[in-house]
């Protein structure tokens, strides 16, 4: 049941009464055969960043002392339960660093250590090769640099507070240590460590507002202020045309939205029609200009339009947003993976309505009658908020734990793989002396194929 915050409970009331009484009747019935955009598959980014060079004397770190190395051991050797596995982090070699009483190996090796857990802790472990189709936005590399954490950890004599400062903040992340804490077999281990990792490739905190589908749960939430004010049936990509994960900015919502067709829909079945029985297509609402090659279709609002009454703007390289469809039957299905990549969202007059009135500033009186008028309309959004499409495969059940789901298209196995071999390298290196060429930020020129004097290996700071 959609939890109503008191805040915008009078405003959502209105909503349903004045939507539908002025919602022509095709917002509610309407043919069962149509097809909506088709997402535009993008390649996987296959490659990590190259890290970031640091000078010493950019990083002006202070010393290691051993109080603060030991509680970095003490940290390592307890990250199992964070997700991670603690051989990663060379436990061994701090220990025998600590032991050697040799200040610059103990700052090397502590260095090292620290900034490659961190790096996974903050961004995760996985990397992006086994992030199938995995195209979030995640800025806390921006917001949480590291020389500056590790400069406050060993200044405040702070380190495990500062290491586990850097989980994602959101409660369900919560849940997941807390049920790996209890899991009983290897195999519900590794996926709470699945979804574990894939909170920290999102945004560390979310937002104060914000809409997300977790694809394999079929569910689009709409969030205020940390509550979930609105749950929505959703159907998704099918396993062949699959539903990508990204987080664009939602710039507002279409109202009675015209849809321009694809080349890969005209080229299955509309552009025949156009050509042979134009009559047909006028009827089904297709308008359209050129030929062949040149052929530009436009569907117009109606009641089979593929889009419905609503589509949710959120400009994205891969074409997928959220919107209404005139096929309801598919919501009531358990399983609903039927779409070309594209979120159909049920009860969309209740969704746009929401969003209109909670982020476009409109009266609900104003959004009924443009819902009546069946004219195409734009509520845009005074403050533009992220759409998280995701991909958890263990969220939360009703007892306060968590379950599993179907992992719809087979994206857990690739992580799980992955943690049988090196994770991603350090975020950041340090060098004792400027390298010839520094990395740009431009991603086709930071491959991890680049070699620096001070970079033998991921996660070696190269102080010696």
């Amino acid at each position: 049941m959609a939890l109503i915050s008191p805040r915008f409970a009078p405003a959502a009331a209105l909503l349903l009464p004045l939507a539908l009484a002025g919602a022509p009747s095709f917002a509610q019935t309407a043919p069962t055969d149509v097809k909506e955009d088709s997402v535009v598959l993008q390649p996987d980014k296959v490659a990590d960043d190259a890290p970031v060079v640091e000078t010493l004397a950019e990083a002006n770190l202070p010393s290691w002392s051993e109080d603060n190395a030991r509680a970095l051991l003490t940290f390592i050797q307890h990250v199992g339960e964070e997700g991670l596995f603690p051989q990663d982090y060379n436990p061994q070699g701090l220990q025998a660093a600590i032991a050697s009483g040799n200040q610059v190996e103990l700052d090397k090796v502590a260095t090292d250590a620290f900034l490659l857990l961190a790096t996974h802790l903050r961004d995760g472990r996985t990397p992006n090769a086994a992030r199938k189709q995995w195209f979030m936005d995640d800025t806390d590399s921006d917001s949480t640099p590291l020389i500056p954490l590790l400069d406050y950890a060993l200044t405040a004599n702070d380190v495990a507070m500062t290491l586990a400062g850097l989980d994602p903040v959101h409660p369900n992340f919560a849940l997941l240590k807390a049920a790996l804490a209890t899991a009983k077999t290897p195999a519900d281990e590794n996926i709470i460590r699945v979804n574990m990792e894939r909170w920290r490739w999102m945004p560390r905190d979310l937002g104060d507002g914000y809409v997300v589908t977790n694809v394999p749960e079929y569910l689009t939430r709409v969030v205020r202020n940390g509550t979930v004010i609105a749950t929505h049936k959703a159907v998704v990509g099918k396993p062949s045309t699959p539903t990508p994960q990204l987080n664009p900015m939602a710039t507002g919502v279409i109202l009675n939205p015209t849809w321009t067709l694809p080349r890969s829909i005209i080229a299955e079945g509309i552009g025949a029609t156009i050509a042979h029985n134009p009559a047909s297509a006028r009827r089904q609402g297709y308008t359209w200009t050129g030929s062949g090659k040149t052929l530009s279709v436009v569907q117009q609002p109606g009641p089979g339009n593929a889009l419905g009454v609503m589509k949710l703007e959120m400009l994205n390289p891969h074409a997928i947003y959220l919107h209404d469809t005139p096929s309801k039957g598919a919501f009531n299905a358990e399983k609903r993976a039927f779409s070309h990549g594209c979120i159909r969202t049920e009860k969309a007059l209740h969704f746009s309505g929401l969003m209109a009135v909670m982020f476009a500033g409109a009266t609900p009186e104003e959004f009924g009658e443009v819902v009546a008028s069946g004219k195409t309309t734009r509520f845009e959004f005074e403050q533009p908020f992220p759409v998280y499409v995701a991909y958890w495969t263990m969220v939360p059940d009703d007892k306060g734990g968590v379950k599993k789901l179907a992992d719809l298209y087979g994206r857990d196995a690739p992580v799980v793989a992955s943690f049988a071999e090196r994770g991603r390298p350090t975020a950041v290196l340090i060098s004792p002396t400027p390298p010839p060429v520094v990395p740009t930020t431009t991603t086709a020129a930071r491959q991890p194929t680049q070699k620096t004097p001070s970079a033998e290996a991921p996660g070696m700071s190269g102080i010696y």
